[in-house]
């Protein structure tokens, strides 16, 4: 993809559309022109670019986006959004437990901690890159694709981009089964079969549709019963099914 379109975000989990459509808005017509250049070179379908004409074709490109977000994305992005923020939390979990190879495990299908400070992440042929004082994100996305990408913005700021763990599964995901349904109740059911991945209050509401409060109700039965526990991360308390519920959960799902 055209790197003027598939920037780092600058502010991180804090990045907003508006900031990001802004830094593509601002490239020039001539950068525009030569990354577009390039990434046909490097494409295996056919692009004519004596279709592009005028001029101010970033700000363009950005106005583009913006009418696809509101259209597509906008009203379900907090759905969207806390997926991302679950493989976040998920992904800290195994650094913070286990270390760099681990947190990369599964990342994508090439990802590997091959040496000291030496992360592997595509078998393709190209130059390496050498992280320096600005750091690297990891950014999940909401994708069913496997596929992934490196944002770069020169001099030495990177993103690797990758989906979302759990967001193929969400695509075509089945709900709890009947059974457990039947036990401890639809909702409850639903949310201990979501907390298969770690997630917040807000997380599960969001992704559920239900209130905040018929979601910290349902919890609160769940730890009452020994099913989930909670872990205070920051300011948020992530929620965690317990063995005994994974023995409930798997059994009745299956």
């Amino acid at each position: 993809m055209p790197a003027h379109i598939v920037l780092p975000p600058a502010g991180g989990m804090r990045t907003t559309i508006d900031g990001e459509l802004a830094e593509v808005a601002r490239a020039p017509d001539a950068l525009v022109r030569a990354e577009l250049e390039k990434s046909v070179a490097h494409s295996r379908e056919e692009h004519d670019l004596g279709r592009l004409t005028g001029r101010d074709w970033a700000a363009r490109t950005a106005e583009l986006f913006r009418r696809t977000w509101t259209a597509h994305v906008a009203a379900d992005w907090p759905r969207r959004r806390a997926l991302l923020e679950r493989d976040v939390t998920y992904r800290a979990g195994l650094l913070a437990a286990y270390g760099w190879p681990r947190a990369l495990e599964q990342m994508n299908r090439h990802s590997a901690w091959v040496g000291a400070d030496v992360i592997r992440f595509s078998h393709q042929g190209s130059p390496d890159r050498v992280v320096g004082d600005e750091g690297m994100l990891f950014v999940p996305v909401a994708a069913v694709s496997r596929g992934t990408w490196l944002c770069e913005a020169p001099p030495a700021s990177y993103a690797l981009v990758d989906p979302a763990r759990g967001a193929a599964a969400t695509a075509g995901r089945t709900g709890p089964g009947h059974a457990l349904g039947r036990l401890i109740g639809t909702g409850r059911a639903a949310i201990l079969h979501e907390l298969g991945r770690p997630a917040t209050t807000s997380e599960l509401a969001a992704h559920l549709g239900l209130s905040l409060g018929t979601v910290g109700g349902h919890l609160a039965v769940l730890r009452d019963a020994g099913l989930v526990t909670g872990t205070r991360v920051d300011r948020r308390v992530v929620y965690r099914r317990t063995a005994s519920a994974d023995l409930l959960a798997g059994g009745a799902d299956g």
